[in-house]
């Protein structure tokens, strides 16, 4: 069911209703479309799960929703902000202090975070993993893999922009 003819008429059949119905959810043209177009890319990748083939047209609609209910939460719990407002929160660390630093520094600093922090960090940003494969890897479930993705980089940056405020050179960064 989830073949590339079958997907293709599938999309031709359901995009306009499932783009009216996210756009009158998030009434912006650029979020029902990434909405329809997560949609149909959730399909692709679990639609051969579907038994019924009647109930086609009730799991993209469910799926849908579910989608936007779940950026709605995700922008409550991480609210956009424009830089300019946000600024005053940003440590003072300007862009030729930011270009000093070498992945050595970087490794190096990477050494003095947390050690249970570390892995995640190391195999998400240096090897490519995802979070999936972190979680497999690690053997913990994939919310403690992104909880100590963010503690990590935090302590990460933490640590380097103390480095940066200390005014240390690149040499003894």
């Amino acid at each position: 069911m989830a073949d590339g003819i079958e997907f293709e008429s599938l999309v031709e059949r359901f995009y306009i209703p499932l783009y009216q119905f996210a756009f009158s959810l998030t009434r912006t043209e650029a979020d029902a479309c990434d909405l329809t177009q997560q949609t149909f890319s959730i399909w692709a990748t679990k639609g051969h799960q579907l038994r019924d083939a009647s109930k086609v047209k009730t799991w993209l609609f469910t799926t849908l929703h579910r989608e936007f209910l779940e950026s709605r939460r995700r922008q409550t719990r991480f609210p956009h902000f424009e830089l300019e407002a946000a600024e005053i929160d940003l440590p003072p660390v300007g862009p030729v202090a930011v270009s000093r630093h070498d992945t050595a520094k970087v490794l190096d600093t990477l050494a003095q975070v947390d050690e249970i922090f570390q892995a995640p960090v190391a195999l998400f940003y240096l090897q490519d993993h995802s979070y999936n494969e972190i979680a497999e890897i690690l053997g913990v479930p994939l919310g403690t893999v992104k909880s100590r993705l963010a503690r990590g980089i935090g302590q990460l940056q933490h640590l380097l922009a103390r480095d940066i405020a200390a005014g240390q050179p690149p040499s003894q960064l």
